[in-house]
């Protein structure tokens, strides 16, 4: 069965290099519960460099099954404040796991010598439910600052995110004029 499994550089996604082609992506709206997550982190859109895009996480990996119900998987990182807001809801009961949020994935087309979007990069608010693993949500962030990027101080930060039980579309593409776009979550009547 296929899957999506892209490593992001995460220095490309802070500093962006027009002379670096590597994969990057960020979280740029992702509310959880009650919690929405300001996109405190300016960077460089890789497909018009002189614009900014703000997100709320730099992504160090992304994944998807690509199956209908399967978990996204982000792992990137995250502002101080951002850390803060997390670390909150680890420490709640939360009943209400409820999570909107948008994101894109870039990657370079050698072919066509520009990059691309990936990975989702649709305006649409994607509707999910944080996983979990056994009794706890897949949801963490690291104690200590990351090193990999020392400035703005950020946190090493993970999350799996399952769909609500609605149909909505994730968009996969391998090249720019290559693009699918495969159900996310079912709906149930």
């Amino acid at each position: 069965m296929p899957s999506f499994n892209l490593s992001c550089h995460v220095d490309q996604g802070y500093n962006f290099r027009k002379d670096v082609t590597v994969p990057v992506g960020y979280i740029t709206k992702l509310k959880i519960a009650e919690t929405t997550f300001p996109a405190d982190t300016k960077c460089k859109n890789p497909m018009t460099p002189g614009t900014d895009l703000a997100a709320v996480a730099v992504l160090s990996a992304v994944s998807w099954g690509v199956g209908v119900t399967d978990t996204v998987y982000f792992a990137g990182q995250i502002s101080a404040s951002n850390r803060q807001e997390v670390q909150m809801l680890a420490y709640l009961n939360l009943t209400n796991v409820q999570v909107e949020f948008t994101f894109c994935v870039y990657n370079y087309d050698p072919v066509a010598k520009e990059y691309y979007q990936t990975f989702h990069c649709d305006e649409a608010v994607m509707k999910g439910l944080l996983e979990k693993n056994g009794d706890d949500l897949n949801i963490s962030v690291g104690d200590d600052p990351s090193t990999q990027v020392q400035s703005p101080i950020n946190y090493a930060f993970q999350v799996g995110i399952k769909p609500q039980p609605e149909q909505q579309e994730l968009t996969l593409a391998t090249a720019k004029e290559k693009k699918v776009q495969k159900n996310w979550g079912l709906t149930v009547e």
